[in-house]
């Protein structure tokens, strides 16, 4: 599912990422932890195409992210790779249905058909009720539900999460903690998260240690 082969990454003279080789499985929860600096956040957003390694090799489902021009690559995003936030990132002026439909728009799916997923999101969330309330209508735990939702309207190949509990209170975070998990049983839906949070960790299938770029065990 993802392969990472012999990353680095350095910004100037700090190098953030030192030689760096991941495996996941489809299906998998993994989580990477670490201390702040660590590189936990660098190594997801060059997995998840939003910046390019120094050297080494990212493959997603097959393909090879990292020989990809900007333009196949941002259409490569969009399609096979969903993100969640530590703050959901949902535009104010659109209604939560609206949110969660955006990637869908941007991928070149009907109007119909993206309505009808994001639906069907809504309704596995038990947000159905909540479609046309905007975000500062919605609660902290609502928003990220539907950050959630908007991650999987195009049906990805992974969920790519930054401390997506992180602002949340302990009933909203548990309940997020048990929707990744939902979501891999009914859907086989592999997540990558970097979290600081030690009871998600504990939860999930792997847990990758990262400490100063580079992966201490697992």
């Amino acid at each position: 599912m993802i392969e990472v082969k012999d990353i680095h990454k350095s910004f100037g003279q700090l190098q953030v990422l030192k030689g760096i080789d991941l495996h996941i499985d489809k299906g998998e929860v993994v989580s990477i932890v670490g201390p702040s600096g660590a590189g936990k956040t660098t190594l997801l957003q060059i997995i998840g195409t939003l910046d390019r390694p120094d050297s080494g090799s990212v493959c997603v489902n097959g393909i090879d992210t990292t020989n990809l021009s900007t333009k196949k690559l941002s259409d490569f995003r969009n399609r096979h790779i969903g993100f969640v936030f530590q703050f959901h990132q949902l535009l104010p002026e659109f209604t939560a249905l609206e949110n969660i439909m955006i990637p869908a728009f941007i991928a070149g799916i009907g109007y119909k058909e993206a309505k009808e997923r994001a639906m069907e999101l809504l309704e596995y969330m038990a947000l159905k009720d909540r479609a046309t309330h905007k975000p500062n209508e919605l609660s902290g735990g609502e928003k990220q539900r539907i950050a959630v939702a908007r991650s999987l309207v195009n049906n990805p190949a992974v969920v790519l999460a930054d401390e997506p509990s992180g602002s949340l209170d302990t009933k909203n975070k548990e309940e997020l903690h048990q929707l990744f998990f939902d979501l891999r049983d009914k859907f086989g839906q592999t997540f990558v998260i970097v979290t600081h949070d030690e009871q998600l960790a504990r939860l999930t299938d792997r847990t990758i240690k990262m400490r100063d770029g580079i992966l201490e065990n697992e």
